[in-house]
């Protein structure tokens, strides 16, 4: 166990118990008027639906909501805001939000970066009524984000497959400073092997990658400005020649080789790429669309990257963030195999060849569909995504809510003229059933008092609505998906790092079947519920509905 000493607890600075919606205040109050201060509710936390038009979502932000439970504490100035806002609230309404925090509150979660699926709670919150009540607006915002990036970067990792290096690009196109940061975070944890976002990588340790802007390259006109600038050898390496004169050297060469009009190859670009590579020669990938990536970007590279190699140096690769990028791929790695194989240069058939350009999920399963036909497979390592990536455009929101369960020991139940918004209540239970391949075959809702399900037992599952819908199931394994993580105070001696929750993602993709996670009309995946709680949630559906009369 640990408490807040034994580990960093900051979080967000904008995260405190003033980012929420006015009603949660005015409900606490109403609840203070009313007595209710004592009462212990059971709120559960969830979604009705996957995003993008999928059937899975990754958790994800559990830290973050601990976190804020930490430092959960309403501050004198918070008090001296809201009673200028809410002049005519009792004082002792006042004295009784200045004492409380988390103390009282106890949450059971699934694990952050676990495969999650709808009406399954992601977190039951047990407490007095009016601090759970209080929680509801930022524990909303700290997951719905996280959750829906994280399941988009997943997304985005099944379309391109485990090889291919995914980074994210997204922080100038990000819903603000914070939107950022939490995208960063987010994505890796989602699948995304890096990204761009300096600070993310200084607050997470994330690998953090780049290159340079077009506004690199357009800044240097002539060679002239890179004349008389040379560099130091590796090693003990002995260059015949300035990386310029060796340069030129190339040029005319490669210009034979690859068949390109060396005169077309702009020289404000190749200066620019000579000046790059005495900044970083050892990290030396080039951004080759700025003019042209056949006319001009492609020998200039490949002319500065052989003069470094004379210095013992081995360049990196190249970025394309225009055009058709298989076919541009496609000729890249043609040019870099035919170099490799004149001049005796293996390293150089392998450059990585990056591509950018506002690629979405479709951009990718078209590209990995190309690659079926030899003749159009793409030649791309690594792929930057920004705009699509971080902002969700797809879907903007994921919809988690807040739901009353329990009050008092008495089950609540919201009604809803749309039956799918109809949910489960009571304290209950859920469980992830196996098959003997080790694959998921449906998350089993029970109530808390039943006895859970056994490995090898058949039990009778059941839809939650659909009185039809309903089979018998042998599970080979189960997994308890809710842990105990707060008490009071958390319940766990670290946070996991993002590799490992990373690696959980992962891993719990791996369990859920491919139908299940594919792009194209995936299989929903089966949330039941056991046949007590089929029982016990209609008949209390009809103590609650009203009862109509004809006339």
């Amino acid at each position: 166990m640990a408490d807040s000493e034994t580990f960093s607890c900051q979080s967000n600075g904008v995260v405190q118990p003033l980012l929420t919606d006015l009603y949660q205040i005015t409900m606490a109050y109403a609840y203070w008027k009313a007595g209710k201060i004592d009462d212990v509710a059971v709120f559960d936390l969830f979604f009705r639906k996957n995003p993008f038009k999928g059937e899975f979502t990754i958790f994800a932000g559990l830290e973050e909501c601990i976190k804020y439970l930490m430092n959960f504490k309403f501050s004198d100035s918070d008090i001296k805001y809201l009673q200028s806002v809410m002049p005519d609230v009792d004082d002792g309404f006042w004295e009784y939000v200045s004492n409380i925090d988390a103390s009282s509150i106890k949450v059971y979660a699934i694990p952050e970066g676990s495969v999650v699926f709808p009406k399954i709670p992601l977190m039951k919150l047990e407490g007095p009524l009016p601090i759970v009540q209080l929680l509801e607006t930022t524990m909303l915002n700290l997951v719905n984000y996280a959750s829906l990036v994280a399941t988009n970067a997943a997304r985005f990792r099944i379309a391109v497959g485990p090889k291919i290096q995914l980074l994210e690009f997204g922080l100038r196109r990000a819903q603000g400073p914070d939107g950022g940061l939490s995208a960063s975070k987010y994505c890796y944890i989602g699948g995304f092997d890096g990204t761009s976002n300096v600070l993310a990588g200084k607050k997470y340790g994330i690998p953090i990658k780049g290159t340079h802007a077009h506004s690199f390259v357009n800044s240097f006109q002539s060679l002239s400005e890179v004349a008389g600038q040379n560099m130091k050898p590796a090693n003990d390496v002995k260059p015949d020649g300035t990386v310029m004169e060796l340069t030129e050297k190339w040029l005319q060469k490669l210009g034979l080789l690859l068949h390109i009009n060396i005169d077309e190859a702009n020289k404000g670009e190749r200066a620019s790429f000579l000046a790059y590579a005495k900044a970083f020669p050892s990290i030396f990938l080039c951004l080759i669309d700025t003019y042209s990536v056949l006319k001009s970007g492609l020998l200039n590279f490949l002319a500065v990257a052989l003069a470094l190699h004379e210095y013992g140096y081995k360049a990196v690769g190249v970025r394309l963030d225009s055009g058709d990028l298989a076919y541009l791929s496609r000729r890249c790695r043609d040019a870099f195999s035919k170099v490799a194989a004149r001049y005796n240069l293996p390293w150089v058939a392998n450059l990585t060849i990056v591509a950018s350009n506002d690629i979405n999920e479709e951009t990718l399963h078209s590209l990995k569909e190309q690659s079926l036909d030899v003749s159009k497979n793409h030649q791309i390592n690594s792929f930057g995504i920004g705009t699509h990536l971080v902002t969700c455009q797809k879907q903007p929101a994921l919809g988690c809510v807040f739901k009353l369960v329990e009050i008092n020991a008495k089950p609540r139940m919201k009604l809803s003229e749309e039956v799918q918004k109809i949910n489960i209540p009571g304290r209950k239970d859920a469980y992830r059933l196996f098959n003997s391949d080790g694959i998921a075959m449906l998350d089993l809702i029970q109530l808390s008092k039943e006895k859970p399900p056994q490995a090898g037992v058949k039990i009778m599952v059941r839809h939650p609505l659909i009185e039809s819908k309903r089979a018998h199931v042998t599970p080979h394994t189960i997994l308890k998906l809710h842990e105990p993580i707060w008490d009071g105070k958390y319940l766990g001696d670290r946070f996991p790092s993002l590799k490992e929750l990373r690696d959980r993602a992962t891993e719990s993709l791996r369990h859920i079947r491919e139908d299940v996670i594919r792009e194209l009309n995936p299989t929903p995946y089966k949330v039941s519920v056991s046949d007590q709680m089929y029982c016990f949630l209609h008949e209390l559906w009809l103590q609650n509905a009203p009862v109509g009369e004809i006339s």
